[in-house]
């Protein structure tokens, strides 16, 4: 079983940076795109950045230019750098990844997509 566990949520400023990060865990897998989603209050879940395993990013348009997604596939960790914070930033940030598990017992390889329980950003003065 997979777990992600996200972490480096906080309050700042207008103006000020933030560095999320989700770790994967777990054995027998191998992790493919990974998404950053958040969720304001009263408003659906929505893509913010992704990137696949070949290091293909996307970018809502929001973040573009502020946002940069980055992984560690040697650490199993996917990095959301964010600057210039704004307070429409302020939502619940989720990680969710798109992976492989292997059982080599059964020679089989299965599909599956698991998420984390979610950091809090505000972004208030």
């Amino acid at each position: 079983q997979v777990q992600l566990m996200e972490s480096g949520g906080g309050w700042v400023q207008p103006g000020e940076s933030l560095r999320l990060s989700c770790s994967a865990s777990g054995n027998n897998f191998r992790i493919n795109t990974v998404g950053w989603y958040r969720q304001a209050p009263g408003q659906e879940r929505g893509l913010v950045a992704s990137i696949k395993k070949d290091g293909q990013t996307i970018y809502t348009n929001s973040v573009k230019g502020r946002f940069t997604i980055s992984r560690d596939d040697a650490a199993n960790t996917v990095t959301l750098q964010m600057n210039n914070l704004r307070p429409e930033d302020t939502a619940v940030y989720y990680c969710n990844a798109q992976a492989v598990s292997f059982d080599y017992e059964k020679n089989l390889q299965t599909l599956f997509t698991v998420w984390g329980q979610g950091t809090q950003v505000t972004v208030s003065s």
